[in-house]
């Protein structure tokens, strides 16, 4: 029981899905449905530099704004080769016939300014074939550290306007970093940017870490901790890195957390006495509630959006399901149907899907349903796909992927909740539990 409990653990992770049909606030228009589309063609010349110490910074703005854009799988650049004439001066009227020519649907356009510490980004985006631009051009400030994030929010807001869709470049995940051999892995919890950029360490390695969740604000991160030799959760504080035990009784394990909407209470499982159940914690108080207390494992709770209900996987039918109860407890419906195993489900943003993990045939699958179990839908198989994590806007799901083998790595990918644009993102060593922050302010 013990030894089960513990693996339930390890698969823990979070969702999200919805197919897209968006319009932007002009003709241009990306119509995304479950087969494949034609990506949209987009120009984006290098931005201007308002003054000589801002013209690397420049480049790399509109690199890395281009970049964002393809990664989705929506759009495809068209490269500078191409351009019969790019503009020279940010403020100067655009020539719609040079950039019809090439058959450029969007143009992006942008100048950066550098002064002392201030960093200044200014964008404007073209819907070539209306000869209209959409909207106001926007600008961003920053310091020029923070030219990555400008970037990101550049991104966000061009995305938005052509797709309907929310932002989410600029965000973060929080992870498990693996290194060393299967039977003697290290794993520290890590930070990055939505892209792999700008990782950094929240612990040392010398304990064995699980399951990292953010918070809705994303200053805090539960996880789960072997430090004391059994399961504990601990909340750490993103910017001080102080950290705290919040379940420590003895006879007990305490495993699988994540936080409610609210952001001021906890969900989690605790084993004890040969039973595994789920609980909720006021973080203020400090005092806990049982909400589920049949002979099973009840393991993985994930809050709806609205924090009125709470998705969560049992083996009280036998094997292992999905079902959805009340966040004050009570009688739970069943969900999942299909044949096979299921576990790590984590509730939609948007609250009408739910996504988990699949284990059918020896193979596993990242799959979404909707909260009545309807429309099943697996996005991805392999020899161990575990944990998705929903992406602020819903869009794409993050997971970890393990390669087979004595040697086998653990990574993480992403896929659009339509099954297409299966990516990996790149981390400095191997990793798996990702976490997706809410967009940044």
């Amino acid at each position: 029981m013990m030894i089960r409990t513990v693996l339930i653990a390890l698969t823990l992770m979070v969702g999200l899905a919805v197919p897209l049909k968006a319009q932007s606030q002009g003709p241009l228009r990306i119509e995304i449905t479950e087969g494949v589309i034609e990506p949209l063609p987009f120009a984006i010349p290098a931005f201007e530099a308002e003054n000589g110490a801002a013209s690397d910074v420049a480049r790399q703005l509109s690199a890395l704004i281009a970049a964002d854009l393809i990664g989705t799988g929506l759009f495809r650049e068209i490269p500078a080769s191409a351009f019969i004439a790019a503009p020279q001066r940010f403020d100067l009227p655009v020539q719609y016939a040079d950039w019809k020519a090439i058959n450029a649907q969007a143009l992006i356009t942008g100048s950066a300014a550098l002064s002392g510490n201030s960093l200044t980004v200014k964008f404007r985006l073209y819907d070539v074939f209306s000869g209209a631009e959409l909207g106001n051009g926007l600008q961003f400030k920053g310091t020029p550290e923070g030219w990555r994030r400008i970037g990101h929010k550049v991104a966000d807001a061009v995305y938005a306007r052509i797709t309907g869709e929310g932002p989410y470049f600029d965000s973060r995940v929080v992870f498990v970093s693996e290194t060393g051999p299967k039977d003697a892995r290290s794993k520290r919890l890590a930070i990055m940017d939505y892209d792999g950029a700008n990782v950094s360490f929240l612990t040392g390695g010398e304990d064995i870490v699980l399951a990292p969740r953010f918070s809705p604000a994303a200053d805090r991160v539960l996880y789960t901790s072997y430090a004391s030799g059994f399961p504990r959760i601990y909340m750490l504080d993103v910017g001080s890195n102080k950290r705290q035990v919040l379940d420590s009784q003895d006879g007990t394990m305490s495993f699988a957390p994540r936080f409610a909407p609210d952001g001021r209470t906890i969900v989690y499982s605790l084993a004890r006495g040969g039973n595994t159940d789920i609980f909720t914690m006021d973080l203020q108080s400090g005092q806990s509630r049982r909400l589920t207390s049949s002979p099973s494992i009840e393991t993985a709770p994930s809050f709806a959006p609205d924090g009125a209900s709470i998705v969560f996987e049992s083996d009280r039918s036998g094997s292992q399901q999905l079902y959805i109860m009340s966040a004050s407890g009570g009688e739970a419906r069943r969900i999942s149907h299909g044949a096979g195993r299921y576990g790590t489900p984590v509730w939609s943003p948007r609250g009408d899907l739910v996504a988990f993990t699949k284990q059918n045939k020896g193979r596993f699958h990242i799959g979404v349903m909707r909260t009545d179990g309807s429309e099943e839908r697996l996005l991805t198989a392999s020899f161990l796909d575990e944990g998705p994590t929903w992406s602020p806007n819903g869009r794409v799901i993050m997971f970890h992927r393990e390669t087979q083998g004595a040697a086998g790595r653990s990574a993480l990918y992403s896929v659009d909740i339509s099954g297409r644009n299966l990516r990996a993102v790149r981390t400095p060593e191997g990793g798996s539990d990702p976490s997706w922050s809410p967009v940044q302010n």
